[in-house]
């Protein structure tokens, strides 16, 4: 799990990123890269996956236009999708990738497809957030 964990914190330093929290045994990284709508971005190294996650914003209701409009901006994701938090008020990016066979491309990818997300779909985000 050591190896998966410092495998991937070489990878975050090469990717130029700022890791503002790590934490070896929680087996966990918070990163940052505000140029491309990266903030407080988690990544749980935790065999056989490593997860990543952002929080987007708060879902100001469950009314079916945002939802659908959430479902749509989806499909146009590389990796990763939008997604509600377990207490259903959280839009989240989430995207899961296998630990074993991860490498530097397939990490950055992860991360560069949320930049991409954002920046194709910032209106609807922006007013599903109610912004």
């Amino acid at each position: 799990m050591h190896d998966h964990f410092y495998r991937i914190q070489e990878y975050l330093l090469d990717l130029q990123v700022v890791i503002t929290k790590e934490d070896a045994e929680e087996h966990l990284f918070v990163i940052e890269d505000e140029e491309h709508g990266i903030n407080n971005m988690i990544i749980y190294v935790e065999d056989p996956i490593v997860v990543i996650e952002q929080f987007i914003f708060n879902l100001p209701s469950h009314d079916p236009k945002i939802l659908v409009d959430l479902l749509k901006i989806n499909r146009s994701a590389v990796h990763g999708a939008l997604a509600l938090d377990d207490t259903g008020k959280r839009v989240i990016y989430r995207d899961t990738l296998q630990v074993d066979s991860l490498d530097f491309n397939e990490l950055e990818a992860s991360i560069n497809s949320l930049s991409l997300l954002l920046s194709e779909h910032a209106d609807m985000i922006l007013e599903s957030a109610g912004v």
